[in-house]
């Protein structure tokens, strides 16, 4: 009986909707806006995600950096990490002398200046200062040539690695590898290009240049504070190498035993949190407006379905005088504002993920079309269809037979 009741509700329901295609079309219309406005809202949401989980990622996955300040400091803990003990070469030593969870350490410098080849000159280059281990604990790979050498950071030499960018800019049609190129008009001679990594948030990671510590401290002073990226020999190993090098830290920098911490480990997972933080209000406003837009659509489909049950009345009275159940009647209109909203779901799931698609591809803005986020529209339509088709079913099923069969 169920099955007839099934079948005989969607077959009916969907004569009706071919009886009344303007206002199907209409109504299919309405629910489709909404739920392509929810499904680009998602799609948008998703991409940027996952945009940064791959940004995170080329921070490598088991790195720390221990610096003078933390990741994402407010102003006043910013204003308080300036006054604080630059991190030193001396400290770098104890770190590597004494930490036993840490694969590799290597200290970084950073300044900003132009490289020029051959009258080609780029513009606001990161100038990474750092050694040999660097290339173990970033997420830069070779391309051509080789990385720095212990013996260039000692001697100071002048040789240094391009980054992806750098190399294709200068170098478009010839290989860099032991040609020279000027950095703030000093002389240095390429000894290896780097695979691409991307960006990290503003940070362009193949607008870069790698040169020896020492030799960028001789040519643009020291008065930097270093950064130190430590590699963990293990993802398990992390909480340890942490409580480790605050201990190592603390030796090193004769942090007295009642006063805290006057330097930050920061792991990039903690970025991660940072980035939550800050978008999940964001998007919690969004999402709400992209449900507002679905629920007028609902209202749409609950409005005609109020007006279906009208025009039907005496139609709904002949079958209730016949012998068909409140449940027949009350399937019969579910199947009805389900099969519109579903409709108009599959057309606003491809409209919303076009779109995002679309919008990632002409602005900075990036996009993730997932296959059960198409999924999960088509039937979170059909869902809020079933839930604002109940009242007009539930009226249409109460009707009195006599009253309706009445009705002109």
């Amino acid at each position: 009986m169920i099955r007839v009741d099934y079948f005989e509700g969607a077959r009916i329901a969907l004569r009706s909707l071919g009886a009344n295609r303007l206002r199907t079309l209409l109504t299919t219309g309405g629910i489709a806006v909404g739920v392509a406005t929810l499904l680009a809202i998602v799609g948008i949401i998703q991409g940027l995600n996952a945009s940064f989980d791959r940004q995170l990622a080329t921070m490598g996955t088991n790195s720390l950096y221990v610096a003078k300040r933390k990741f994402g400091a407010g102003q006043d803990e910013w204003q308080e990490a300036r006054t604080r003990k630059d991190v030193t070469t001396e400290q770098l030593q104890a770190v590597r002398a004494e930490c036993t969870y840490c694969s590799a350490v290597a200290p970084n410098l950073w300044f900003q200046g132009d490289v020029s080849f051959l009258g080609s000159t780029i513009t606001a280059v990161q100038l990474i200062g750092t050694t040999e281990e660097y290339i173990d604990v970033s997420s830069y790979r070779m391309a051509k040539g080789r990385f720095l050498t212990y013996a260039d950071d000692a001697d100071q030499k002048s040789v240094v690695v391009l980054a992806a960018d750098i190399a294709e800019s200068l170098f478009p049609s010839s290989d860099p590898i032991g040609a020279t190129v000027r950095i703030d008009e000093h002389p240095f001679r390429v000894v290896g290009t780097l695979e691409k990594r991307g960006k990290f948030m503003d940070a362009n990671w193949d607008k870069a240049v790698v040169i020896p510590l020492r030799t960028l401290r001789q040519y643009w002073g020291a008065g930097k504070s270093l950064v130190l990226i430590v590699g963990v020999d293990s993802a398990a190993n992390m909480d340890r190498a942490v409580d480790q090098l605050t201990g190592i830290m603390r030796r090193a920098r004769k942090t007295p035993a009642d006063r805290p911490d006057d330097f930050a480990i920061n792991r990039p997972d903690q970025l991660l949190d940072l980035y939550n933080k800050l978008t999940s209000g964001l998007y919690k406003v969004i999402v709400g407006i992209g449900l507002i837009t679905l629920i007028v659509g609902g209202i749409g489909i609950m409005n005609i379905m109020l007006v279906s049950v009208r025009e039907r009345t005496r139609e709904i009275g002949i079958r209730r005088a016949l012998g068909a159940r409140r449940r027949t009647i009350i399937l019969q209109f579910l199947m009805e504002a389900a099969a519109v909203s579903g409709v108009g779901g599959a057309i606003g799931t491809a409209t919303g993920l076009s779109a995002a698609k679309i919008i990632s591809m002409i602005t900075p803005l990036a996009a993730d079309v997932q296959v059960l986020t198409a999924v999960y529209g088509v039937l979170f339509a059909a869902a809020v269809g079933l839930i604002f088709g109940i009242w007009p079913a539930a009226r249409a099923a109460n009707l009195d037979p006599v009253e309706a069969l009445r009705y002109e």
